[in-house]
């Protein structure tokens, strides 16, 4: 029977993501899920052999197969197709959606083809990141199985075939006959469970949501791919609006390189770029999802607003390291060291993540008040350094500054023309300021006084209406970026020394879309389209994309996926598609 060791790590690039808003798992190509954190984003996983821990949950083809797959149009449901000599099977895979916050449910369905097929099952859930096994384990008189581990009860359903092993799991090999199918469920709760649900109906009011869920995007340039970033950032976001960063903790973004973070808290920052995105033609509910979560925290925490928070609106942990091998070249960490900083650029993000709401008619006195919060916090410490978009050590960060020009010039748009006149006189103040510290001898934007060298990031203020596309500033610094950043298709987001690019960090798919974003807002639609058509295709079979994309390996790194990166695709393809 198959053992836990039979399922290593893969690539990151063939990891499908399966997510309802509430959790997400990463499943790899054997059928394995290899990664769930339950009940919620920020709680210990349950399946963790992505990070070296000892639970898995497995469905895989006997025999010498070959992988496949693919997702259900706009949707999370994961299509795993394996396809042998003289058998072909399928596997249903999503997690049952609407979600409910204290339980998963996991539906899995295998489809035989044409002729039978011979399928290895096994179930290994282990709570505290692998630390606690499966206890009392009992299979009823309905064949459901039932059993605890550590504070969380499960069932498992369609599996009364399988038998407890010597290591604790529950194993069994399954014979579908050809043309017909197997429902598997698998139910974690923090709670108790309620009656047995029928898979049948899980499977019909989880198309039915998922259809209800994601636009169509036909006015995109890349409709399919951009319904898809829609998918994953919807995946990504819980009922209370709060969206994760990634579904994972500990993906290296470098071997050994020690930059390995947990990324399954909101980002304010993440959550405007998805608001954004959805804001460019007509209102989403990602835009409200994102305006109702980050107004939140403003009002409730006001000057001590962090960058990140758990989807409760709580702040995330200090950084732990967990006792496990983690991914390999990475490192298994939880928490995050944000729960420490300020980064100025949040603020100019949530202003123009307002002001979209306001021209949306969604500008909510919660939503008018949380304005006039991040704009005395800009007003108070627009000097003051502090960690950027990229949280680095403290800084006069240039990015940071025309962020929030950026945001106040969007805002000002929308206030009676007293208002607007004392905004738009703070945003002229700072771009003076930053001007005078930050520009370069080619004309070029710094990344700050005393660092040299551009950033990728410093393009996007521009587009989003801090400068003219044709000021000497926007297009010295597209030009730096194209000159010193840009390598085999691929940007990057600084140099941070001396070393060729791609050594030190691999390239920023994010910075991909920002320089079509850039070259765009330039006029430039060809320069556009390419950077945009290589970003996109860094993925793999799943269509997700990491932070960090190593250009010689050829290979996805950091957590995933990504949101802010395909928040950036979701918006780029609007751009791009809009009238000339």
């Amino acid at each position: 029977m198959t053992d836990w060791h039979d399922f290593p790590p893969h690539v990151l690039r063939e990891y499908a993501l399966l997510a309802d808003g509430e959790r997400g798992a990463l499943c790899g190509p054997r059928g394995d899920i290899a990664w769930l954190c339950a009940p919620g984003w920020a709680d210990s996983a349950v399946l963790s052999s992505l990070a070296g821990g000892r639970g898995t949950y497995s469905v895989s083809a006997v025999g010498t197969t070959v992988w496949g797959g693919y997702y259900e149009p706009g949707t999370l449901i994961w299509r795993g197709r394996w396809t042998g000599t003289d058998t072909a099977v399928e596997c249903r895979d999503t997690l049952a959606y609407p979600a409910d916050p204290h339980r998963v449910v996991v539906l899995r369905r295998i489809e035989a083809v044409e002729q039978d097929v011979r399928m290895r099952v096994q179930l290994d859930v282990r709570d505290g990141f692998g630390a606690r096994s499966m206890r009392s384990p009992s299979l009823d008189d309905d064949g459901r199985w039932t059993a605890r581990t550590g504070d969380l009860r499960l069932r498992w359903t369609g599996a009364a075939d399988a038998r407890p092993d010597p290591r604790g799991r529950l194993v069994f090999e399954l014979v579908v006959p050809g043309g017909t199918r197997h429902d598997l469920v698998l139910e974690i709760s923090d709670r108790r469970l309620p009656d047995p649900p029928d898979p049948d109906d899980l499977w019909r009011a989880t198309e039915h949501t998922w259809h209800r869920a994601v636009p169509e995007f036909g006015g995109t340039v890349a409709p399919r791919d951009a319904r898809h970033a829609y998918a994953v950032l919807r995946g990504l976001t819980t009922a209370g609006g709060g969206m994760v960063a990634a579904a994972t903790l500990g993906l290296p973004e470098r071997a050994e390189a020690g930059r390995n973070y947990d990324y399954r808290y909101v980002w304010l920052r993440d959550q405007c770029y998805a608001g954004l995105a959805a804001a460019v033609a007509e209102p989403h509910p990602l835009l409200d999802d994102a305006v109702a979560f980050t107004t939140a925290r403003v009002l409730e925490h006001g000057d001590k607003l962090l960058p990140a928070y758990r989807t409760d609106g709580t702040p995330p942990p200090d950084e732990t390291t967990l006792d496990l091998p983690g991914y390999p070249g990475g490192r298994p960490v939880v928490g995050n060291h944000v729960n420490r900083q300020f980064q100025l650029d949040t603020l100019g993000e949530l202003l123009q993540l307002y002001a979209a709401a306001a021209r949306h008619d969604r500008l909510t006195p919660d939503v008018g008040r949380a304005v006039d919060v991040c704009v005395d916090l800009i007003t108070r410490r627009w000097d003051q350094p502090e960690a950027g978009v990229w949280e680095l050590p403290d800084d006069w960060w240039t990015h940071s500054r025309l962020a929030c020009v950026a945001g106040l010039r969007a805002i000002a748009r929308q206030h009676t023309a007293r208002r607007a006149a004392e905004l738009s006189g703070l945003a002229d103040k700072l771009l003076a300021e930053t001007t005078r510290r930050c520009v370069d001898d080619r004309g070029a934007w710094r990344r700050s006084p005393d660092r040299s060298g551009t950033d990728t990031a410093l393009l996007l203020p521009a587009v989003r209406g801090a400068l003219p596309a044709t000021d000497p500033r926007t297009m010295a610094t597209l030009e730096a970026v194209r000159t010193d950043l840009c390598q085999d298709g691929y940007v990057y987001r600084f140099a941070p020394d001396e070393r060729p690019l791609g050594d030190a960090e691999g390239a920023f798919l994010l910075c991909g879309f920002i320089l079509a974003l850039a070259e765009w807002h330039r006029g430039h639609d060809v320069e556009a389209f390419r950077w945009f058509e290589r970003t996109r295709a860094a993925c793999g079979p799943p269509g997700l994309l990491a932070e960090e994309y190593d250009v010689r390996q050829r290979q996805l790194r950091g957590n995933l996926p990504q949101a802010f990166v395909h928040a950036m695709l979701l918006e780029t393809a609007h751009r791009l598609g809009a009238p000339a």
